[in-house]
Formats: structure tokens, sequence, C-alpha cells
């Protein structure tokens, strides 16, 4: 079963933790969100300390094939964002000190 993070649920949990108004939480994540954006359209990698690597990946286009009818399209190209976690992240995820 998947279950999505929204981003109320973030301002939530950080509001209950710190105090600070939801309206400056949430301006604070979409300003972060912001220099993450940027930071990996003009530099292609963008490293966070202890959560992991964002990497922009240009992908060409390709053939495609519809699984169901077998039919091929095209598929065009586009960027693609690759992230690999850090080793203190992957460490906490497996209850690793």
């Amino acid at each position: 079963m998947r279950q999505n993070l929204t981003k109320k649920e973030i301002v939530n949990s950080i509001y209950m933790q710190l105090g600070f108004s939801k309206k400056l939480i949430e301006n604070l994540l979409e300003d972060i969100f912001e220099v993450l954006f940027d930071s990996l359209k003009q530099k292609g990698k963008v490293k966070i300390s202890n959560f992991g690597t964002f990497i922009l990946r240009h992908k060409k286009s390709r053939i495609g094939r519809n699984p169901k009818t077998k039919k091929e399209t095209l598929i065009s190209e586009r960027n693609v964002i690759l992230f690999k976690p850090s080793k203190y992240f992957k460490n906490k995820i497996n209850n690793v000190e």
C-alpha cells in the first residue's frame, strides 16, 4: 500500500514540533523546494549532506511499445531526476547505528 506524504502533513509535523506559524513554515518549505529546483536546473546535481544526491539526467527520444496493444509510439526526449540516498540515510532506514 502506497502512502503519499503531503506538504500539508510536513507543515503540520513541523508546526507540532516547533510551534511556528503554519504560514511561515509553508513559505519556508516552498523556499527550500525552489532552491533545490533552481540548483538542480543550473548545476545538474544537488547533494544534501546526510540525505542524498539528486542528479538531473537527459534521456533521448526512443520508440516504446504499449504492452497491451503492442502498438509502437515515440517517447519524447526529457530530463529525469535520479536520487541516490546517502550512507547515513540508508543506515537510518535499516536501523543500523
